[in-house]
């Protein structure tokens, strides 16, 4: 797990930063190494105080994201040497660390931790040896679950991520997560159903399910029946205190018709879905891997709406896949045109090493894919105040999440994942009922009901 190398040992560390590039598992897995490392002592540092450990929880899924971490090593060391300060203990976490290991203190001498995802669990082990003069390098990615080891959850916001799920088996070919995140694995339902009883006695009124397929998870519950995702969610529906759940990210091929009714049944099931689909072009979906077609995943699309009509839609798709023509990108425009979503998230095509798409022919040009992601992101946006503002006049109930800028003003989420201002007296984790009054692109504005 570590190896010795000639440093001179310093002072255990007394206060950490941690710092989560992409994915909301990565917001979940920098949740769980705070507490790792506050359960050893640590305090979290202040707001623009100088932490003595400093832990990049990395995203490996495009390019521009792994480059970041690298110019913000340089930062950190830069900022202590302007201020006369001891550099801080390094970490580099997360989907980078498994992917690249040890090159990544060969390319930056500053780092002095590498952990990988299925790793972090052993962070303060590494601390300590990385305080003693060693060079603390761990990215194995064993059987044996790591959440056994975390820390129990003791005070979350009013709304908590819940990973249930790790890992992925559909090797989609511009994917590294089943190289960096390790085959899928469900947590047993169990682990699962306590955690959430913690989270929600330690504050959480929400809780949003977490996986690289979060629709793949399945275990046995209390009574030895196997269940998935929704006899999981039907489970946390029972639970007092728990007024909303979420869950994401899915995947089509997942999308079974017992998920798609608990989103008719279950009262506590927000009317939001993530279901990406990448591309609207088969050729380009069977070039990626996808497993399903257009056709398939607009037949789940149906069948989600008739189980509720009221449903937000979210997607995510990569303009510029190898060999893409613009007959392929008009059909995205297409379906992307016929779905209608909420919200989504598009990007252009990076090509990440050791991926199949790497090394295919026909990549295509940086100007072309601008072009392209420009049209798209336009549709998109388009969609998303059409969405918005189609809600103004309804009446819902807000989960209060944070103070806003104004004076009395208050930021929550609606069922259908918008974001909402409104002047109120209520308090965080507080449940407001609400009418829209205003839609903008990006978030909406409520009047609290009396």
């Amino acid at each position: 797990m570590s190896t010795p190398q000639t440093s001179t040992p310093r002072a255990q560390p007394q206060t950490y930063s941690v710092k989560s590039f992409g994915c909301q598992m990565n917001v979940y897995d920098g949740e769980r190494m705070a507490e790792l490392l506050g359960a050893q002592g640590m305090r979290a540092a202040a707001e623009g105080e100088a932490a003595d450990l400093v832990v990049l929880n990395t995203c490996h899924i495009r390019e521009k994201a792994a480059e970041k971490v690298y110019s913000d090593i340089g930062r950190i060391v830069k900022n202590a040497n302007e201020a006369s300060l001891p550099k801080p203990l390094i970490a580099v976490a997360g989907c980078v660390a498994q992917a690249e290991g040890a090159e990544i203190p060969n390319r930056a001498k500053a780092v002095d931790i590498v952990v990988g995802p299925q790793a972090y669990h052993n962070l303060p082990q590494l601390v300590a040896d990385a305080a003693a003069g060693k060079n603390a390098l761990d990215t194995d990615m064993p059987a044996a679950s790591k959440f056994g080891a975390l820390p129990a959850r003791r005070k979350v916001g009013p709304t908590a991520f819940l990973t249930v799920q790790e890992g992925c088996d559909k090797f989609c070919t511009y994917c590294v997560v089943p190289y960096t995140r390790g085959a899928e694995v469900s947590r047993p339902w169990g682990d699962v159903v306590d955690e959430a009883k913690a989270l929600i006695d330690a504050g959480a009124r929400e809780i949003t399910l977490l996986g690289q397929n979060v629709n793949a998870w399945e275990g046995e519950d209390e009574k030895g029946a196997v269940q998935g995702l929704d006899g999981l969610i039907r489970a946390l529906d029972r639970l007092p205190g728990l007024e909303r759940i979420r869950y994401t990210t899915s995947h089509p091929n997942d999308m079974t018709q017992a998920l798609i009714d608990a989103h008719a049944d279950v009262e506590k099931l927000m009317p939001f879905l993530h279901l990406p689909v990448q591309a609207g072009s088969d050729r380009i979906l069977k070039a990626m891997n996808r497993s399903h077609t257009t056709e398939s995943y607009l037949r789940i699309i149906e069948r989600v709406r008739a189980a509720r009509p009221d449903i937000a839609l979210s997607g995510d798709f990569i303009v510029g896949f190898p060999g893409e023509t613009e007959e392929d990108f008009a059909a995205t425009l297409a379906l992307v045109s016929q779905v209608n979503h909420a919200q989504a998230f598009s990007f252009k095509y990076s090509p990440r090493p050791g991926t199949p798409a790497a090394t295919m022919a026909d990549q295509i040009a940086a100007d072309v894919m601008d072009e392209r992601l420009q049209r798209l992101q336009a549709l998109l946006n388009r969609q998303q105040h059409a969405f918005n503002a189609a809600t103004v006049g309804r009446r819902t109930r807000v989960l209060i999440e944070r103070a806003g800028k104004l004076p009395g003003q208050m930021l929550g989420k609606s069922p259908w994942l918008q974001s909402v201002h409104l002047q109120t007296e209520a308090k965080i984790g507080d449940m407001v009922d609400v009418e829209i009054v205003a839609a903008g692109p990006n978030s909406i504005s409520g009047l609290a009901l009396a």
